[in-house]
C-alpha cells in the first residue's frame, strides 16, 4: 500500500535540517509516526513534516528547495 505525505501549507521544501546537514530521510529508509521527513519554510519559520505512519520512503516527488503549494504530494510511503 502506498501512502502520499502531502504539505500542509505553501512554502519552500527542505530536506536536511542545515545545507551542510544530512537530509532526515532518503528513499529506502524505514520511517515510524512522528519521524521528520522535510521542512516546509514560511517567512523565516521553518515547519515540521512528519510521518503520520510506518513505511519505507519510496521516493521524494519535490526537489529539495522547491516551492510548493499547500496540500501538494511531497513523499510516497510504502
Amino acid at each position: 500500500m502506498t501512502e502520499t505525505i502531502n504539505s500542509p501549507m505553501p512554502g519552500v521544501f527542505y530536506r536536511q535540517p542545515d545545507p551542510d546537514d544530512p537530509p532526515f530521510v532518503e528513499p529506502g529508509d524505514e520511517v515510524e509516526p512522528g519521524d521528520t521527513i522535510g521542512l516546509v519554510e514560511v517567512m523565516k519559520n521553518f515547519n515540521e513534516i512528519t510521518a503520520e505512519s510506518s513505511g519505507t520512503v519510496s521516493e521524494f516527488l519535490v526537489e529539495n528547495e522547491a516551492e510548493i503549494e499547500a496540500d501538494q504530494p511531497l513523499v510516497e510511503l510504502e
